[in-house]
């Protein structure tokens, strides 16, 4: 053996290795004040994030201002996490909500009392835009700051937390949902803003991961155009889903071969059939109602298009979720004035630089996206599908008749508000 096929082996080897850690490596943080075990990183309170270190708290947080939220933040390559956290103080009760990345919400309001230990674990999708030979997802200019789109997974701890320890491990075993939608399925970044997609990781444990695609003022073709379905297919695994929603801005589209019964039908047949060519499950869903009254009650402001999403998805033999009919069912439990609870309408100066009145009756607040997810849920079991075996809670049953009352919603609220209505109002 020559002395340089001998340091080729070496080299090789070396690689191999860091290759091999870097696709099964574990992050342990250790944030408590005791003795850290050897595998645990030891975080100081005044660690802030940084790219050479690759973790830290972000965006000007720490763990010191009780009631106020902190960041976390790990630099990881695209994939599924899984995220376990110590949860509990020796000293004082807590309460703990935990959002990830865009405000996807992880853990809602886990209690613990003094002296309590618990560990909750739940799934986080990280991504990028990056496809195949050097394409990339056209983001819209709103996108280049978002934390869905940046090169870290991001943790936010809210509400009276007490966090000990956190561990992150990259997993390839999750099923995962793709969500393509407009700005009723994004991820929405700031308050008072939500949308159901970013509420329902919630209600699944390990097993499913919710990759969430969407953005706001998108159609079907302006999905597709900015190769947002072009990157899911590039990394969709077989039994892995597709959910589809538009039709919001679709209804707007006024060109030639636009309108429900033909680019609307046409394109929403192209993503079933991209899906199933990946092996993968599509599911489409019919557009939420708008908030839109007369006489007290909601009447379809939607057109032909939810009937259309329906006709396509028996000519294809595909999942339905119903989302149309259920949410009309529940705006109706909740009445044309209460509903105004369920929307963006807030009055002025309730939101730092909001100086007049927010009255939008196409976007959810929080409480709102909260029970939308529940709507989409008793979907995903009307339709039988296999997620529904995830479900932390599959005996749960939500009836959008009878809502939730919003007195009994409490939402720890994210730092950044914004007084700007998302695209596609």
């Amino acid at each position: 053996m020559t002395f340089k096929y001998f340091i080729t082996l070496i080299l090789a080897f070396v690689l191999w290795n860091s290759y091999t850690y870097a696709q099964v490596a574990t992050f342990k943080f250790d944030f408590g004040t005791g003795k850290v075990a050897d595998d645990y990183t030891r975080v100081l309170p005044d660690q802030a994030y940084s790219k050479e270190k690759g973790y830290g708290f972000d965006f000007n947080t720490d763990m010191t201002g009780k009631g106020r939220p902190f960041y976390f933040s790990i630099a990881v390559p695209e994939g599924n996490y899984k995220i376990t956290v110590t949860l509990g103080e020796p000293k004082r009760a807590s309460t703990t909500t935990v959002k990830a990345e865009s405000r996807r919400l992880m853990l809602e309001a886990i209690p613990t009392k003094a002296g309590e230990t618990k560990k909750k674990t739940f799934i986080v999708n990280v991504k990028d835009r990056n496809i195949n030979n050097g394409e990339v997802v056209g983001l819209k200019p709103r996108e280049l700051t978002k934390l869905d789109w940046d090169d870290k997974l991001t943790l936010e701890f809210a509400g009276q937390y007490a966090v000990t320890a956190i561990e992150i491990t990259k997993v390839e075993d999750q099923i995962t949902v793709y969500l393509a939608g407009n700005s009723t399925v994004v991820n929405q970044e700031d308050e008072p803003w939500g949308s159901w997609g970013q509420m329902i990781p919630r209600f699944f444990k390990p097993g499913v991961s919710f990759a969430n695609h969407a953005e706001s003022g998108l159609t079907l073709g302006s999905f597709a155009g900015s190769r947002r379905l072009k990157k899911i297919l590039s990394v969709m695994k077989p039994g892995d889903y597709l959910f589809i929603e538009f039709g919001h801005n679709d209804q707007k589209d006024k060109g030639p071969n636009d309108g429900a019964y033909k680019s609307y039908t046409e394109r929403l047949k192209m993503f079933v059939s991209e899906t199933k060519k990946k092996g993968g499950i599509p599911v489409i869903i019919t557009s939420t109602s708008r908030r839109s009254f007369e006489n007290g009650k909601i009447v379809n402001s939607l057109g032909d298009f939810p009937d259309a999403a329906r006709k396509v998805a028996a000519s294809e033999n595909v999942a339905l979720i119903d989302l149309n009919a259920l949410t009309t069912t529940l705006y109706n439990a909740l009445g044309e004035e209460p509903s105004k609870k369920a929307f963006v309408h807030y009055p002025a100066n309730s939101y730092s630089g909001q100086k007049q009145a927010l009255a939008d009756n196409t976007h959810f607040n929080t409480y709102g996206a909260y029970e939308i997810a529940k709507c989409v849920i008793e979907g995903i079991k009307a339709a039988k599908l296999d997620l529904a075996k995830y479900l932390i809670d599959p005996k749960a049953k939500f009836d959008p008749a009878k809502p939730d009352a919003v007195e009994d919603w409490h939402w720890p609220e994210s730092p950044k508000s914004s007084v700007v209505k998302p695209d596609g109002n």
